[in-house]
């Protein structure tokens, strides 16, 4: 089934439109090459906001018949702040976090082991950014600290960091770059950082190829790249 209602169905073609493709049925008259798809289209966007419309109403009307009759809508026992329930409740939210990080930790984990406790939250949060991944150095470290305590993860990677110079951010942040995308040259890694005006190693504003392989040479003999 490619969709669970109309509305979805709908939302699934519009990705597929903004990605350049296009849709056609096998078994119904929809096919967004023609007009006569667009059209059918056209009318199932209409049954979609009726739909929605009508499961508006239901849901306004359960709740008014649930008032009348003196109950309120949500979890009595989270309403009334019992124990239990507030425990029950914590015990779920703390599953679906951490059912979570395990679906994605293979994208961010190996990173954080490879650059802790060497490099700070932020150093790794601005590398993970570069690679697409949205990451706060504190929500990181938060997801590190409930990895730890599972027992996925060495709680080596929660000690804290030690002073490290202006330098080794440039390294990260380069590592980061070409990791994001590794067919950049180095005149172009050197054109990225003039536009964050980044500074050079030595203070300066212009970047040479140079400059950029250097960090670069660092960042893989640290393991941060597996080359280039």
């Amino acid at each position: 089934r490619l969709a669970r209602s109309v509305s979805h169905l709908l939302d699934v073609i519009e990705d597929l439109t903004a990605k350049g493709a296009h849709f056609r049925s096998l078994k119904d008259p929809i096919d967004t090459t023609t007009p006569q798809g667009m059209f059918s289209l056209q009318v199932l966007g209409a049954v979609a906001q009726l739909e929605r419309a009508l499961i508006s109403e239901r849901t306004k009307a359960g709740i008014k018949a649930a008032k009348a009759k003196g109950k309120l809508p949500g979890n009595p026992g989270i309403r009334e702040r019992r124990p239990e329930a507030l425990a029950k409740m914590t015990a779920a939210q703390k599953a679906a976090y951490g059912a979570r990080l395990q679906s994605t930790a293979q994208q961010w984990l190996p990173i954080v082991r490879r650059m802790r406790p060497d490099h700070t939250w932020d150093d790794i949060a601005r590398f993970l950014k570069q690679r697409g991944l949205n990451w706060t150095p504190e929500r990181l470290r938060r997801a590190v600290k409930w990895m730890v305590a599972e027992g996925m993860a060495d709680a080596a990677l929660l000690r804290k960091s030690p002073p490290r110079p202006a330098e080794d951010r440039l390294m990260t942040l380069v590592a980061g770059i070409h990791e994001a995308n590794p067919e950049l040259t180095l005149r172009e890694i050197a054109n990225q950082l003039e536009r964050l005006h980044e500074r050079t190693p030595r203070g300066g504003a212009k970047w040479s190829p140079s400059s950029v392989k250097n960090l670069l040479d660092r960042a893989r003999r640290l393991g941060l790249i597996e080359g280039f």
